[in-house]
């Protein structure tokens, strides 16, 4: 629920793209712009991808992503003009999911994606989502099979991470899923730990900055988010996330993290704005309104230099254009959609 997604199938393997490397590289040639009108600047990894301004938005643009293959499929194709629109898509940092409960792959997927980042001199922005009884059994269910496995998997994607720069988001959904009662009672306690043991194993590294996902303008509200932030260690985090997957709009998110931010000494926070541009859809079942809502648009541009000195930073944490499930002749939570993404792009304002 609240938009959360599965990401096993993230970036190519997510849409079963034959697209090369080198011809999304030959067909992309993006300059994005930044909130604080600084130029996008090469990559210096010696990918034709540009990464936006450091000083403003130092996360890594991925020249492989979902987006930028699906602006190499329509430049292929000869249709410019949407191409030029998935390139405000392809042309922005987005958060890579990790959610593959697999040791191994997960280890491999921290450390592939936080090397590349490094290598382009830009830090790597990362979604954890594997935590036991992920998603209540829903379009997104999954996760670790108990605790102990949930902990080995966190020191796996920690061990991925090493020291290079990455800011983590930890766990869409999962206290929002206690607090409305959508987790079964037995597992809450346990859920706290998983959590508290996360953020001490990820805040363990050089360069790691972590923030817990704190729920949205649109479910509980922060007199009821605050016991369970503080059982799961937020006060050991960087801060917390808000409207993650969501289509709240920014200045809604924003007065939502200041009530919550006050009750813990002002902690800061991030905004994901990736589909906020338009606010939240509030027509049809209200039950599916986070599901694929129609007539949705990209929000602010990802940047640290926001409007609200409480707020850390604006991400784009859902990546546009993957699915949020199974809703609305959507594909599986998760892989990407190309008719879902032009509306967002579009609607961009």
């Amino acid at each position: 629920m609240y938009g959360s997604e599965d990401h096993r199938t993230s970036r190519s393997a997510g849409r079963g793209w034959k697209a090369s490397a080198a011809a999304v590289g030959a067909a992309l040639l993006i300059v994005g712009c930044s909130s604080d009108g600084g130029e996008a600047e090469p990559d210096p990894s010696g990918s034709q991808v540009q990464q936006q301004p450091k000083a403003s938005d130092p996360y890594w643009v991925d020249p492989q992503g979902n987006a930028a293959q699906q602006v190499a499929e329509y430049r292929q194709d000869g249709n410019d003009v949407d191409a030029r629109q998935i390139e405000k898509i392809a042309s922005q940092p987005v958060a890579e999911w990790i959610t593959d409960p697999d040791n191994a792959a997960a280890e491999t997927q921290a450390r592939e994606h936080t090397e590349a980042a490094t290598k382009a001199d830009r830090d790597a922005l990362i979604a954890l989502y594997n935590i036991p009884h992920r998603d209540c059994g829903q379009y997104s269910k999954g996760g670790a099979a108990d605790g102990n496995a949930y902990r080995t998997w966190i020191d796996s994607v920690a061990k991925g991470i090493g020291d290079r720069n990455a800011t983590v988001i930890l766990e869409p959904d999962a206290l929002l899923h206690v607090v409305d009662g959508c987790t079964p009672g037995e597992f809450h306690g346990e859920r706290f730990d998983l959590l508290k043991g996360a953020i001490e194993k990820l805040k363990s590294l050089k360069n790691t900055k972590v923030y817990l996902d704190g729920g949205n303008p649109g479910g509980p509200k922060p007199d009821d988010l605050y016991q369970p932030l503080k059982s799961a260690g937020i006060d050991q985090a960087d801060g917390f996330a808000v409207n993650v997957s969501n289509y709240y709009g920014t200045a809604e998110s924003t007065a939502f993290g200041k009530e919550l931010s006050m009750k813990f000494g002002n902690k800061p926070f991030v905004i994901d704005t990736s589909r906020n541009g338009n606010g939240p859809y509030t027509e049809g079942d209200p039950d599916e309104r986070w599901c694929n809502p129609p007539g949705r648009a990209l929000g602010e541009a990802p940047t640290t230099k926001t409007a609200d000195a409480a707020v850390d930073a604006y991400l784009w944490i859902k990546r546009p254009g993957e699915s949020d499930g199974e809703c609305k002749g959507g594909p599986p939570a998760g892989q990407w959609w190309p008719e879902y993404a032009l509306g967002l792009a579009k609607g961009a304002k």
